[in-house]
């Protein structure tokens, strides 16, 4: 229960006391307030020692007296100043003597309730010797007196003088009680993190910055506490993470790890100061992590083999911590992932490559894209999409995409099987895209066109199918076939769609020019015995080559090919048709028996099978006689009609009409590839891409040279390079033989004097 302690205050001294006077009757009611101050100061009482404290620094009858340049009163505040450091020193002495006696635990206790006590009468001195501070106290500092302070300021000064460092120097006993304190905490006991937070911040608190004592100064703080505590955090972790490691396995080590660092962030919260929080967290990654990190690194393969998430977080979230720690695992998973595409696209060509010729396109491409979607989540997963993990991933897919067991030397073959998959796609009637969302069908597919090499290889390829698709009416749908060009458009830029663009422009004109030209024959009268639709293709454009050999146009349809010829000049006069027989298509209708039957055929087809509304019966020589074609092509487009079971071909090289032909069907399609048109395409899309690089390359060269106006031989070939490996990747000799054809052609020309530089011929 309190009492008020006010008789000792009432006999204050007057205004003429002196300084033995006036210091007797202070210190009775500084001594109560820095020992006692559970025991109630009543107002009078303060008021009573303020006013003397007051009094004396302006008593008149210390003016006068002089120092110096310094007058009576700062004589006055001076002997005030001096009583009240050497009050500090005496209080000590006790308190030295009781801590003396105490260990650990109880030397903290005892330590902290002496430091609140303290701290707390230190400041109601501060609010006592206001007219000290004030005056005397700051006319001092700001004369350059940088140990003269404020009487809290003082206080703290004394004890860390006085108190503090007399119990620190017997073996830092104050500081190695807080270390053995956290110790145990780190080893899984409660402890008292109040206690800890109290003698910890009263490290903090006894630092002081003379210059200016309001600046936080952690000198004490780091020197007493601080550094200490790293080195005993150093060598605790040290000792513990080798002891666990050599009874526990990496995965686990992981979990520990994470788990210390976190109680060290929530140490730093909870009773350090804020600033040791970068060097404590350094000195854990250095000994947790940097010191084992190799460790980590050599069994980062297992967790990418198993599949084990949650410690590739762990090791990826520790690793990333330390300076280049990320980079070991990058190579890895790089190889890692190279090794997963190799793998899979092995298995589908089989050991010996004996599935290689007949490669599903679909299942390359499901292999491929399966082994960027695992490891690719992987990515995003346990790695957060790091940049760096993300190259890697990138770098590993162009590798495998590029060259494998199902591409062998050539680095056309993936562009080719990728093409393929897209057209496959793209096409009616296509189960794939009945079973999954074609438009995500077609964003696969950009996932792997963004690793290709040689895009035009790719480019050339999906031509030549868009043409079919286009003049075969084949065509999923207009809507699949813009997306998918505007994706491809997205990726490369204007200039790799802009055939395809004029494609459906050229698709879209002709349909136009089929209706005119039949509202002519209609105007004309000119009854036409046909139905008949036409495709003017332009040659820049499509990807299409005349037949390499003759065709004799069959009578039937001649008088409406010669209507159509003549109405076109009348359109575009000096304009040439090349007509394309060879992609043509065709509808027969028989005649011949019971069942009316609709024969769909090629060109080829239809010339074969017209020649038998005059004839029963016709040789091999007499029927390449009447339609022109090749001996070699015209045995397989026979083959084709005798496995249908229009013709029948007893007799070597004679083929008759079968009279009793049979269908299920009333529409028999009979227009299929055959093996020379399947062939040719690839050959003719390969030599295409040929001479497309070779213009490329001359163009490139001319376009930097006309910039630079002159180069050297090397930084040419760079430059080259450089701007044409987004679409493919030239090879050196190729650039060569381009700069050899510029420097006949005279667009460039060496330079005088310099054999391996050239200039710009204007």
């Amino acid at each position: 229960m309190a009492t008020t302690a006010s008789a000792p205050y009432s006999n204050m001294p007057p205004r003429t006391a002196d300084l033995d006077e006036t210091w007797t009757f202070l210190n009775q009611g500084v001594d109560h307030i820095m020992t006692r101050l559970d025991t109630d100061l009543s107002f009078p009482a303060y008021t009573s020692l303020y006013t003397t404290v007051y009094n004396y620094c302006t008593s008149t009858k210390m003016q006068g007296k002089l120092d110096g340049n310094r007058t009576g009163a700062n004589l006055v505040g001076s002997d005030l100043y001096r009583k009240l450091s050497e009050y500090f020193v005496e209080h000590f002495k006790p308190l030295i003597a009781k801590a003396e006696t105490l260990q650990d635990i109880d030397l903290l206790r005892y330590y902290a309730a002496e430091w609140d006590r303290y701290t707390t009468g230190a400041n109601f001195l501060n609010r006592l010797f206001t007219y000290l501070n004030r005056y005397w106290v700051k006319r001092e500092r700001d004369e350059g007196k940088k140990t003269v302070y404020q009487v809290y300021t003082l206080a703290l000064s004394q004890w860390k003088d006085f108190f503090f460092l007399k119990i620190q120097t017997d073996n830092a006993k104050l500081t190695g009680a807080v270390l053995r304190l956290i110790a145990q905490q780190r080893n899984g006991e409660t402890i008292d993190q109040g206690l800890v937070k109290k003698v910890v911040d009263s490290f903090v608190s006894l630092g002081l910055d003379s210059a200016d004592p309001n600046k936080e100064c952690l000198d004490v703080y780091k020197e007493h506490f601080e550094a200490p505590f790293l080195d005993a955090t150093e060598q605790y972790y040290k000792k513990e993470s080798d002891s666990f490691l050599s009874q526990n396995s990496v995965s686990d080590y992981l979990k520990k790890a994470e788990d210390r660092l976190r109680e060290e962030e929530d140490r730093v919260e909870r009773y350090l100061h804020t600033k040791t929080r970068k060097e404590l967290i350094s000195k854990c990654e250095h000994v947790l992590i940097r010191e084992h990190a190799e460790m980590m690194q050599e069994s980062f393969q297992n967790l990418l083999d198993f599949d084990q998430d949650e410690d590739l977080q762990r090791m990826y979230a520790l690793l990333s911590r330390i300076p280049e720690g990320l980079e070991p695992l990058r190579k890895r998973f790089e190889g890692h992932v190279k090794q997963s595409g190799l793998t899979a696209i092995s298995k589908l060509v089989g050991e010996g490559g004996e599935n290689i010729d007949t490669l599903d396109p679909k299942a390359y491409v499901d292999a491929l894209l399966e082994v960027h979607r695992k490891n690719s989540e992987t990515v995003t997963r346990s790695f957060k999409a790091e940049a760096g993990f993300a190259a890697s991933l990138d770098k590993a897919c162009r590798e495998f995409v590029n060259r494998n067991a199902a591409t062998g030397n050539s680095s056309t073959k993936s562009p080719e099987l990728i093409a393929k998959h897209a057209d496959m796609l793209l096409r009616k009637n296509n189960k794939m895209a009945e079973e999954d969302d074609l438009e995500g069908a077609l964003n696969r597919v950009m996932i792997l066109f963004k690793y290709l090499e040689d895009k035009d290889v790719f480019q050339t390829f999906y031509t030549t199918k868009l043409s079919k698709r286009l003049i075969h009416g084949v065509s999923a749908s207009d809507e699949s076939e813009a997306s998918m060009i505007s994706k491809l458009k997205e990726a490369c830029g204007f200039e790799y769609t802009n055939k395809l663009q004029r494609m459906f422009t050229d698709m879209s004109l002709s349909k136009d020019l089929t209706d005119s030209f039949k509202e002519r024959m209609a105007q004309n009268h000119d009854d036409m015995d046909i139905t008949f639709s036409i495709m003017v293709l332009g040659t820049n454009f499509w990807p299409l080559n005349p037949p390499g050999h003759d065709f004799v146009i069959p009578i039937e349809i001649l008088p409406t090919y010669d209507r159509f010829q003549k109405y076109y000049q009348t359109k575009h006069s000096g304009r040439k048709l090349t007509w394309l027989w060879n992609y043509s298509k065709n509808e027969l209708r028989t005649n011949y028996l019971n069942q009316k039957y609709i024969l769909m055929t090629s060109s080829y087809q239809m010339a074969v099978l017209l020649q038998y509304n005059r004839n029963d019966t016709l040789s091999l020589d007499e029927l390449v006689a009447a339609t022109s074609i090749s001996k070699d092509i015209l045995l397989q487009v026979l083959a084709l009609l005798v496995k249908a079971k229009i013709l029948i071909n007893e007799e070597k090289e004679q083929y008759d009409l079968n009279p009793n032909f049979r269908s299920k069907k009333i529409r028999v399609n009979l227009n299929l590839p055959i093996k020379a048109d399947i062939k040719a395409e690839s050959s003719d899309v390969l030599k295409a891409v040929d001479e497309d690089r070779k213009y490329v390359i001359q163009a490139t060269i001319v376009r930097i040279m006309k910039a630079r106006k002159t180069m050297k031989n090397q930084g040419l070939i760079q430059e080259v390079i450089s701007q044409i490996s987004q679409r493919f990747a030239p090879k050196i000799p190729d650039i060569k033989k381009a700069i050899e054809t510029l420097l006949e052609k005279e667009y460039i020309e060496r330079v005088d004097g310099s054999k391996d530089t050239f200039a710009y011929v204007a």
